[in-house]
């Protein structure tokens, strides 16, 4: 196969998957291992598509993203507490990926872990959705300093690759107490310090892997990503909030399943 198809199939599943509660990183492993390609070559290509999906929230909350600039700088009390809970849920990720990178890193070669990450987190989608009892938070600057704190320690949960960030980071909200809408939005814009961060430590670590060739591919697949990206955020806030998380959970259940089966067989 082509690495430029390979580079936009690959593109199209980080899109797809990115903000859902899914695992994007899991998918993109998997996919990998299906193309029959090395997982350790393609695993800096996977995280330095991410910026793709990453504009595509920077896009579609533009509006709210240049409110809350402009008023952090006037000192407008939301706004400051908009981008405090932000800072606040993305430090833990900053302090556990620096301390165990290389043990996450050799996790992103490992499918079976993928797989089992998987089924295990579709089942705990569906406990939460069972048990939780989410009221209206009022948005994300309305979230309490401890509601930030122990959310971005969940989202550490998803360096396990499998596990899913959205996933984490939206079941762990609604844990707390905080609606479906809100936890999934604070998902979105958490997602451009932690995938930011992510991607530059990535290129910077393996930048002298990184051929003239190779460029052209990321910026491809980030291409695709990002128009995905842009058409699945708006369609899921309609699914969850209608029918929740329940049939991604489900999927989550039947893939990794899939995969266990697979990856024994082959």
């Amino acid at each position: 196969m082509s690495l430029w198809l390979t580079a936009i199939i690959l593109g199209i599943v980080e899109g797809l998957t990115e903000f859902l509660p899914v695992s994007s990183t899991g998918h993109l492993i998997l996919a990998t291992e299906l193309l029959g390609y090395d997982a350790a070559r393609w695993a800096v290509f996977n995280i330095a598509i991410q910026p793709g999906a990453i504009l595509a929230i920077v896009v579609l909350y533009r509006r709210l993203f240049r409110e809350m600039i402009v008023g952090f700088f006037r000192r407008d009390p939301v706004a400051i507490a908009f981008v405090r809970n932000l800072l606040l849920a993305f430090l833990p990720a900053v302090v556990l990926g620096l301390a165990f990178g290389d043990y996450i890193e050799a996790l992103l070669e490992n499918a079976v872990v993928v797989a089992w990450a998987l089924v295990i987190g579709g089942f705990a989608i569906l406990l939460v959705e069972r048990f939780a009892k989410p009221v209206d938070s009022g948005g994300v600057a309305a979230l309490t300093t401890r509601q930030s704190i122990i959310v971005g320690l969940v989202q550490c949960i998803a360096m396990i690759p499998g596990v899913s960030r959205s996933g984490a980071t939206i079941m762990g909200a609604m844990a707390l107490g905080i609606d479906r809408k809100t936890a999934a939005e604070f998902s979105f814009f958490l997602a451009l310090p932690t995938l930011t961060g992510a991607t530059v430590l990535q290129l910077a670590k393996h930048h002298e892997s990184i051929t003239r060739n190779d460029l052209g591919l990321i910026a491809l697949g980030a291409f695709v990503s990002f128009i995905v990206a842009w058409a699945v955020i708006k369609a899921f806030l309609a699914v969850v909030t209608r029918y929740g998380f329940g049939p991604f959970a489900w999927y989550r259940i039947i893939v990794g399943a899939a995969a266990l089966v697979w990856l024994a067989l082959r």
